[in-house]
């Protein structure tokens, strides 16, 4: 199941709206190349690597990676999103950033759960 919701991202070059798709399906965070130049600096990842996409047996190969400031409720989050081309959504928040930042979806009010405590960083 997923959620999708309109949030603000922020990069190295600037912010933007995009409309993100919440699926705990999806390992990865994800964002559409042109959407991801629009921000910030996409690097080139040394080693790429193929991921599976929801189509069984359908691999793409993902060369590129961007590290994005994201916000919920004027929230701050952080997280890498890997660049792919042609990718169905704008963006995808997966599993990795959910679980990291502790949220969960309620399908029922259509929400993403968080607890705000954990959008306070500390150094220790």
């Amino acid at each position: 199941m997923i959620i999708e919701k309109k949030l603000l991202f922020e990069g190295s070059l600037g912010e933007q709206n995009f409309l993100a798709l919440f699926d705990s399906g999806a390992t990865y965070s994800c964002i559409r190349p042109e959407k991801a130049k629009l921000i910030g600096n996409v690097e080139p990842i040394l080693h790429p690597f193929q991921i599976e996409t929801a189509s069984e047996g359908h691999y793409v190969k993902v060369n590129s990676a961007i590290r994005l400031d994201f916000y919920i409720e004027n929230y701050h989050f952080s997280d890498e999103f890997m660049v792919i081309p042609n990718l169905s959504e704008e963006v995808i928040i997966g599993a990795k950033t959910m679980q990291s930042w502790r949220m969960t979806l309620d399908f029922e009010h259509d929400k993403v759960v968080f607890d705000p405590r954990v959008t306070k960083l500390r150094l220790l």
